[in-house]
């Protein structure tokens, strides 16, 4: 019954195999009803007999063979003579009458199945064919057909790469169904990772690809079982730590984002059900005590749940992503660690302060950059400290050194003008002044990224950057015998001992908030006066 306009009457439509069979349900195991399926050529009926009628039936479900997978079910008792059909989105398990019915079922669908694509694939070929077509002599060679796709079928070199005839890769399907059905979501998520770990950077041939769908079915499975673990709809007893399960699991699968809010949902829920539980006191403050202590202790259990379930998965994702991992520069990440701290101000305004949650969340990313930084500036300093012939700068024209004046300007070397000279020239080496305006250019960067925790990591950064440069100009001073250069040796090491020092620790201090002790020492170890003339060995 019901299934008259489903079944049309047609030439090519033929009953295969038929029989009875036992519905159970995917994910508990237990049984639902009693089917009889019919399989045609093209497509599996599922019924369900009608009550004090024997031998009729009533439609329940109609499958295209096109777009079924017929996988077997390993006896587990008392799982036993089972078979499964997957249907995308849908899956159901069947109960055979015995492991010879079983293997009778599974054989035919096989087979079917296959026939079934092999026919659609000549007709296909067939309608592709450019109309008339004389027929070759050799045409009439009747096994030429089955020749010409077993050649079509043989696999490439690349494909033959790949070993999946091993007895793990092959029963992984059943097992990962096995997995599921018994609620086994860690063994199920191993075998997963033993099979990304056995492909590897293997090539995709089509087996390969072949394997990747069936078992990529087997993850939406997986993941579905587990989105409903996690919802408000399942049992809230047991506290945050009865979602521990699902929440490790969708996390080895990717899913950090889908486990984070699904388990934030099933808290809330609880905390709602908790709450609208509790009986309403003629006491207020016996209310209160009871109202508090379920509200502030499950935000506790789920704030401890949480870093237990999330340790090594929380922090900004998307930001840290895009702005640290994808190598954009120290200003660009200044700006929108920039941005992100006035919002977090705007929402102190409020009475919601995330300052502290950011500094916490970023502090490893910054580190990091800050130190990459610092690594780029001193070996820019060193290749041009390689290079020094010590020789003023020749600008050229006025526009030019009027540009550097104002950059100098704006570095905060205001006494700038006292190195210049006549015409467009500069009584500075060209490394010194590049060394001046990259230095200041980090500092101001790494001023805009500053935390309480980046202090020392700042801090020992600018002092790495600036010896590389006193050091330098230290050694050339010892070294070089001609008198001329000695003396420009001397404007350069005090341009940089009396006016880029210091600025460098007036600009810290303001950007901080407190002086650096070792910007000092090393501004006074490194004086003129200190240097032993007789020296060649740095004493910085």
């Amino acid at each position: 019954e019901g299934c008259r306009d489903l079944l049309p009457e047609s030439p090519g439509k033929y009953l295969v195999y038929n029989g009875d069979l036992v519905e159970y349900d995917a994910d508990h195991m237990a049984q639902i009803q009693r089917v009889h399926a019919f399989l045609m050529n093209d497509c599996l009926l599922v019924a369900t007999a009608l009550p004090n009628r024997r031998g009729a039936y009533r439609y329940d479900a109609l499958y295209p063979l096109d777009g079924l997978a017929v996988v077997n079910v390993k006896d587990n008792p008392p799982m036993k003579d089972m078979f499964k059909l997957l249907m995308f989105p849908e899956s159901r398990i069947f109960q055979a009458e015995n492991a010879k019915i079983k293997k009778e079922w599974l054989e035919v669908l096989e087979e079917t199945k296959r026939n079934r694509a092999l026919s659609e694939k000549r007709r296909l070929e067939q309608e592709a064919l450019p109309r008339p077509v004389p027929t070759p002599p050799e045409s009439t060679n009747p096994f030429e057909e089955d020749e010409e796709e077993e050649e079509e079928e043989e696999p490439s070199a690349e494909e033959e790469v790949v070993d999946l005839s091993l007895e793990w890769i092959q029963e992984l399907p059943e097992d990962l169904d096995v997995c599921i059905a018994q609620r086994d979501f860690e063994g199920a998520v191993d075998l997963l990772d033993k099979l990304n770990e056995y492909l590897g950077d293997k090539p995709a041939s089509q087996p390969v690809k072949e394997l990747r769908a069936k078992v990529d079915e087997r993850v939406r499975q997986l993941t579905d079982v587990l989105v409903f673990e996690l919802s408000p709809d399942r049992s809230l007893r047991g506290g945050p730590r009865a979602t521990r399960r699902a929440v490790s699991q969708l996390i080895r699968l990717g899913q950090s984002t889908k486990a984070c809010e699904l388990f934030l949902k099933n808290r809330a829920a609880a905390v709602q059900t908790a709450i609208r539980q509790l009986r309403i006191e003629g006491a207020t403050l016996l209310y209160i005590h009871k109202l508090c202590h379920v509200f502030f202790t499950s935000l506790l259990e789920t704030a401890r749940e949480f870093e237990t379930d999330f340790a090594g998965n929380n922090g900004c994702y998307a930001f840290s992503k895009q702005v640290f991992d994808s190598k954009e520069s120290l200003s660009t990440a200044a700006e929108c660690v920039k941005v992100a701290k006035e919002h977090c101000k705007q929402l102190s305004e409020i009475g919601l302060d995330l300052t502290f949650i950011i500094h916490a969340l970023l502090v490893k990313d910054i580190k990091g950059a800050l130190q990459s930084y610092k690594d780029i500036i001193i070996e820019a300093t060193k290749h041009r400290n390689s290079e020094e012939m010590w020789r003023k700068m020749n600008l050229m024209t006025p526009e030019a050194l009027g540009k550097l004046r104002e950059e100098m300007r704006s570095c905060g070397v205001g006494n700038f003008d006292q190195y210049t000279g006549d015409d467009c020239w500069v009584n500075l080496s060209y490394t010194v002044v590049a060394f001046t305006k990259q230095t200041m250019a980090f500092l101001e960067e790494a001023l805009k990224l500053y935390f309480p925790e980046l202090h020392m990591v700042l801090l020992e950064s600018l002092v790495e950057i600036i010896l590389v440069a006193v050091q330098h100009v230290d050694y050339s001073l010892r070294c070089e015998q001609d008198p001329e250069k000695k003396a420009f040796i001397r404007q350069n090491a005090s341009f940089l001992y009396e006016t880029v020092l210091p600025v460098v620790e007036k600009r810290f201090e303001e950007g901080v908030g407190k002086p650096a002790k070792q910007l000092q020492d090393l501004r006074n170890a490194s004086r003129l006066m200190r240097v032993n003339p007789e020296s060649t060995t740095s004493v910085v």
